[in-house]
């Protein structure tokens, strides 16, 4: 009985999910239109963000539950707390994800790959202040972390609109990601914002 009542559990809230997903999809695509017909300048970045990745299935629900179980029987075990923050992170789950990690980081909190997921996600819940401390305590932990400070650049601009600080974020990053793609649209991307701002003087 037990077991039924768990499987039905989970075919339920994959149901849910799906519904979720397909809506978030419907909004992505109206945006992303949105985007084209104005311009995609800022199409890079827009792509930094956490996407939907599709849907849980359910095998993915029966391990989240094994994972809960564990850490149900042994809330110090990292190596879970971080692959259950990763699955949530995969796909979208800002606050179950964020929680997860941050049970991992008050007794790991020296790790800046996790610091820097924990901020994109509460960046996802809105909590931009928070977002900033966790990409600026990355950056501070592991002084050649590129991630952490090209996803406050990316804060900077989009959430908070303050292009100086934008500015500032990303010059810290091309100092320890020099010659990839990436570090060559950013960039660019300084030298259009710097232009922007001198026809705004």
């Amino acid at each position: 009985m037990g077991m039924m009542s768990r499987k039905k559990k989970i075919v339920l809230t994959v149901v849910a999910v799906t519904l979720a997903v397909g809506f978030l999809i419907c909004s992505a695509v109206i945006i992303l239109k949105r985007i084209k017909e104005s311009g995609n300048s800022n199409m890079a970045l827009l792509t930094q963000r956490p996407s939907v990745r599709g849907i849980i299935s359910i095998e993915l629900m029966e391990k989240i539950e094994d994972l809960k179980e564990t850490l149900r029987e042994d809330p110090k075990n990292l190596h879970a707390w971080l692959k259950l923050g990763d699955i949530y992170f995969d796909y979208n789950k800002y606050r179950e994800a964020s929680e997860a990690y941050r049970q991992y980081l008050s007794m790991k909190p020296e790790n800046p790959d996790v610091r820097t997921r924990m901020g994109m996600m509460l960046r996802g819940l809105g909590d931009f202040d928070g977002a900033i401390e966790a990409f600026r305590r990355a950056s501070h932990i592991n002084s050649k972390h590129a991630e952490s400070r090209f996803q406050l650049g990316a804060l900077f601009l989009q959430e908070k609109k303050d292009v100086n600080e934008a500015i500032t974020a990303w010059e810290d990053y091309l100092q320890v990601e020099v010659k990839n793609a990436r570090a060559r649209w950013v960039r660019a991307e300084i030298e259009r914002l710097k232009t922007m701002k001198e026809g705004e003087e």
